[in-house]
């Protein structure tokens, strides 16, 4: 679609949305967005992100063969900060903790707004990260998650500056690390820590799709649980007690305990999802462990369920220690490897509204939604904050076959900008 009809259609639709969803937005910010909509650096910002879009192609190639394994993203932290630093930000640096910072000073710089996605993947080192095409789909381990959110950041960055769009607001760009699996979200925990320069709202981009926000946290607790006894031969020192056995008694005491939880009440989950231990077949290990993922959309559920299961690894290990004719006691190990907080935005923040707003301005469909990402840590910690998607078509992330389509893909980016710039205040805005 041309882009003059284009952004006519963007405003028509910021006017005359659906009866059923215009209640969910106030008129303020269905004028707002068609305000910053209507300015010719906008627009000209919007033409800069189509006309980038073989650059972005480049760019989301280039930075997915960039291996980034949990804990491992400094590679590709530093080939997207000399990319921060190309596309015009003001300043660019590398934390602590890893995250790349590009900072886009504001005109009054009052308050800053956070736009970032994730550098790290959840494949291990050693994953052959090589993009292949076939017709229309590209095919690469973290292609879409969330290689594509970085260069949606990237782009908008690039585009804005072309453009020559300022805000009122600092913004800082972000690559931020440990987003996935392990990670347990250090790069947010870092930026939102304790002392940090404040960040007043944050915008991540993650997951696919354009109609869903997500402005609730979806709040999970993860545990690595070892039973470790002295271990001998299995015919030999039969008799000794046995890790093994007291982790299997362990899962069943805490499944009967969470299926109860889990069937009525705030939706609640909880998964075994890997276990290990042991030598040989005939050999008792001398030690068993496992790791347990649980998550609620409550809080007071969350803890209700950790307690369940921590009392479970206890029972575990007791009656394993009760049956053993022979040598020392089980000792028990549980280590809380993962600590997602939940939270939810109110819908009538002035962040929500607008990004169901500008939203809106590119479909007829907008939903708030729950999920577990970045936005978390703000979210608990009451600062506002969303994750909006990277747009075009994707599938099967988190496996080898991960894909992901450009099939409008430039619509994801200049629905970011727009909202980074609402939400950071267009500069020198005639209303």
């Amino acid at each position: 679609m041309p882009l003059r009809s284009f952004l006519s259609s963007l405003c028509l639709t910021a006017a005359f949305v659906s009866p059923g969803v215009a209640q969910d937005v106030a008129p303020r910010y269905h004028e707002e967005v068609a305000a910053v909509l209507d300015d010719a650096r906008v627009r000209s910002a919007m033409e800069r992100v189509e006309a980038l879009d073989p650059w972005t192609m480049e760019r989301l190639v280039e930075l997915t063969q960039i291996p980034a394994p949990p804990f491992m993203e400094a590679e590709r932290a530093a080939r997207f900060a000399e990319l921060l630093t190309e596309a015009g930000a003001d300043s660019v640096w590398i934390d602590e903790e890893g995250n790349v910072v590009a900072l886009r000073r504001g005109t009054r710089g009052e308050r800053t707004v956070g736009f970032g996605g994730h550098l790290d993947t959840v494949f291990p080192e050693g994953t052959d990260v090589t993009v292949r095409q076939k017709g229309d789909t590209l095919f690469a381990p973290g292609i879409g998650d969330d290689t594509r959110g970085l260069v949606v950041v990237l782009t908008a960055l690039r585009s804005m500056e072309e453009a020559g769009v300022e805000t009122t607001d600092d913004v800082i760009f972000v690559g931020v690390v440990g987003e996935e699996g392990l990670g347990d979200l250090r790069g947010m925990k870092h930026l939102f820590r304790d002392g940090a320069d404040p960040i007043d709202a944050w915008i991540e981009v993650d997951g696919g799709g354009l109609d869903r926000i997500v402005s609730m946290g979806l709040g999970s607790v993860r545990y690595r649980v070892t039973f470790k006894g002295p271990g001998g031969h299995s015919w030999g020192a039969f008799g000794l007690a046995n890790p093994s056995h007291a982790l299997s008694r362990a899962v069943r005491y805490f499944q009967d305990a969470a299926d109860t939880l889990t069937r009525t009440g705030p939706r609640t989950s909880y998964n075994v999802g890997v276990i290990g231990g042991g030598t040989s077949v005939n050999s008792i290990p001398f030690e068993a462990w496992m790791e347990v993922d649980m998550r609620s959309e409550s809080p007071t559920s969350l803890a209700t369920i950790e307690a369940a299961f921590l009392a479970a690894m206890d029972r575990g290990v007791e009656e394993e220690n009760g049956l053993r004719r022979d040598g020392p006691p089980l000792t028990l190990v549980a280590d809380r490897i993962g600590d997602r907080p939940s939270g939810e935005m109110d819908p009538e923040n002035p962040l929500v509204q607008r990004a169901l707003a500008t939203t809106l301005a590119f479909g007829d469909r907008a939903s708030l939604t729950r999920s577990s990402t970045d936005s978390n840590i703000p979210i608990a910690l009451g600062v506002p904050a969303v994750t909006i998607g990277r747009g075009g078509e994707g599938g099967e992330n988190h496996s080898p076959g991960e894909w992901w389509i450009n099939r409008d893909g430039h619509l994801a980016i200049q629905r970011a900008l727009l909202l980074v710039v609402v939400e950071a205040g267009l500069a020198g805005l005639v209303p």
